[in-house]
């Protein structure tokens, strides 16, 4: 039986790391999902008032279904809460609902890492295309063939800019977190202990990208490294 030793030692311990992280962010949000805020603002109170606060009273808010699906879309201004979000009045509601407008301040204040991750979006999703079937026919056709095996390279290059894309991603989801605490602060949104709670949510939400970057790098040096165990071979 064939056992990819590669997935083994370099995916794998990444993805279980994954798993942990996304099994904890939703442990986390349940936990403060019951910690209710004493002014009773909801996720869409919260929101509108960090974005009000910094003069964005252009950027709506709409619901959207599922759990946890929140995010702020800049092609139509909108930031789009959960039905866990919305309408919840919870620390956890309110911590996310803040740094979905933590996100429509970056785009409005020309934070730079979203530039650069909107830059790049184009070309990171044609090479996530193209990366494994250029790896998989560069591998196929490389005996004694340079040119192929120089298609393999080009797809674990293509495969880089997924990597660097959540490396981009990194900094913009930290610094979104960094202002919704700031905000609902600075704002009177939560009291000190209720801040706790959804400071506590935000890190582990943000953990998941750095579980998101793990993958990523570990899944580009397995493909490095197969390549290169070809070429030496040849």
């Amino acid at each position: 039986m064939f056992i990819d030793y590669t997935y083994l030692v370099w995916v794998l311990p990444a993805v279980l790391f994954a798993m942990w992280a996304s099994a904890r962010v939703n442990s986390t949000f349940q936990r403060y999902s019951s910690q209710y805020s004493m002014r009773r603002m909801t996720g869409y109170d919260a929101a509108r008032r960090v974005l009000d606060s910094n003069g964005l009273f252009q950027v709506r808010i709409e619901r959207v279904g599922g759990r946890l699906t929140d995010h702020y879309d800049p092609r139509s201004n909108v930031i789009r809460l959960s039905d866990s979000v919305y309408n919840q009045t919870s620390t956890a509601a309110i911590g996310v609902a803040a740094h979905e407008a933590g996100h429509a301040i970056q785009y409005a204040r020309g934070y730079a890492p979203i530039k650069i991750r909107n830059a790049i979006i184009p070309v990171t999703n044609i090479g996530s295309k193209l990366a494994m079937p250029l790896i998989l026919v560069g591998l196929l056709f490389s005996g004694g063939n340079s040119m192929a095996l120089n298609l393999a390279y080009l797809g674990v290059a293509c495969f880089g800019l997924s990597t660097l894309f959540q490396l981009v991603t990194l900094p913009t989801e930290f610094n979104a977190s960094r202002r919704a605490i700031q905000a609902i602060e600075s704002c009177g949104i939560l009291t000190e202990e209720e801040v706790y709670g959804a400071r506590k949510v935000l890190s582990a939400a943000a953990m998941t990208y750095v579980a998101a970057l793990a993958v990523s790098l570990m899944q580009l040096l397995r493909l490095l490294t197969i390549v290169n165990r070809r070429n030496n071979r040849n």
